[in-house]
């Protein structure tokens, strides 16, 4: 089997894994316990604490670990709007955003928020133009993702961030897909929080964190002990937390040459498929990206269709967000970034990761031609 889709998870690293399993058996204390097994435990979410703070250019008291991005991204949202109890706030996020953003915002209407959705250009990025144009006097947050989970396009977080603050406005960034893959420096980035999953930089599911910058205090959004600082309740995942320290820090530390490698095979897979299928359309292609994304539109043929071809073909790609997977409906990202419906419907992505070759290159490129003519060839277009 070829794995092609990373962008929806990735294996867990040999050192994540090894790293984790003494917390699954001999070292199963609660962190939160006095004895001997208890201090081990307490030691390992500490050290992963550092790690991840190391990682992002944070102080560790500035970490809380969660169950993953979505639980970070709803702590953010409605958490805002508690600190603002009272008020009528405004929030402004984009047409692009994960669906645990997108889904957080409209929950926050019937609490008394207004929330406004910024368009993208073609090119998949955010106008700071167009962010300045809907800005308002209770604006109170801005949240925008680093980098796109279907096309892997990167915001210009930092200009955004330097005019937020200029305005008192907090920013929020779902970097889910963007941490250990590309540098995240929360200072440089101009960030107030950040929210990542362990299970998208070879860590293991169900963990993640969210960076809260020193100085905010948001309302917890779990209630119960005192874990995390008393903002997040409930025994620590400890074995997963070590695994996520370690990945993050494996994933940092061959950062540069994994993102040459990766881009490499995305290079090679756009000038394949380009030799096999002329009309073939590679979407966001001339804007940063993530290194290891390509979303690309077949004119005619399902990317359903393609998918699942591929899939017996022992090839696992995807259409869109995992978090969609199972409805009909068109990718909410292709369609703001100006494609039609059909067009929307007609792509896939191929996502690289750490354990994937030139020959996962070649093969990937021969089977979708080979599946590509197999759909024309019976539903030729007209």
């Amino acid at each position: 089997m070829i794995y092609a889709d990373n962008a929806a998870t990735t294996r867990i690293s040999d050192l994540a894994f090894e790293k984790m399993l003494p917390f699954l058996r001999e070292q199963y204390g609660n962190a939160s316990s006095q004895h001997t097994l208890g201090s081990t435990a307490r030691r390992a979410v500490k050290q992963a604490r550092r790690q991840v703070a190391e990682a992002l250019g944070a102080q560790p008291p500035e970490v809380f670990f969660t169950s993953g991005g979505s639980e970070a991204n709803s702590w953010v949202l409605r958490g805002t709007k508690e600190y603002f109890k009272g008020e009528t706030i405004h929030v402004i996020t984009t047409a692009i955003e994960h669906p645990s953003v997108l889904n957080a915002c409209r929950a926050l209407a019937p609490m008394g928020a207004e929330v406004t959705y910024l368009p993208i250009g073609n090119d998949g990025v955010v106008n700071i133009n167009s962010l300045q144009s809907v800005m308002k006097p209770n604006t109170k947050l801005v949240s925008i993702m680093l980098a796109n989970n279907e096309i892997g396009t990167v915001q210009p977080l930092a200009e955004i961030g330097m005019f937020l603050h200029s305005h008192g406005v907090w920013l929020h960034t779902d970097a889910v897909q963007a941490v250990g893959h590309i540098p995240v420096y929360v200072k440089e980035l101009q960030v107030d929080f950040l929210s990542a999953s362990a299970h998208k930089f070879n860590g293991a599911k169900g963990t993640g964190f969210l960076y809260i910058r020193s100085g905010i205090s948001l309302p917890s959004m779990v209630y119960g002990g005192e874990q995390e600082y008393g903002h997040r309740a409930g025994t620590e995942h400890v074995a997963g937390i070590t695994a996520l320290g370690y990945a993050l820090e494996e994933s940092i530390s061959t950062l540069v040459a994994e993102s040459k490698k990766q881009r490499l095979l995305v290079k090679k897979t756009i000038e394949g498929l380009r030799a096999a299928i002329p009309d073939i359309q590679i979407n966001a292609e001339h804007t940063p990206k993530l290194p290891g994304i390509l979303n690309i539109t077949l004119p005619h043929a399902s990317g359903e269709a393609m998918m699942h071809l591929l899939d017996l073909k022992g090839i696992c790609v995807s259409t869109s967000s995992a978090c969609n997977s199972g409805k009909d409906d068109p990718s909410h990202v292709l369609l703001a970034l100006g494609l039609s419906e059909k067009q929307a419907k007609s792509s896939i992505r191929i996502s690289y990761g750490k354990y994937n070759t030139m020959e996962d290159v070649e093969k990937i490129v021969a089977a979708t031609a080979d599946a590509y003519e197999k759909i024309t060839r019976k539903s030729p277009a007209t």
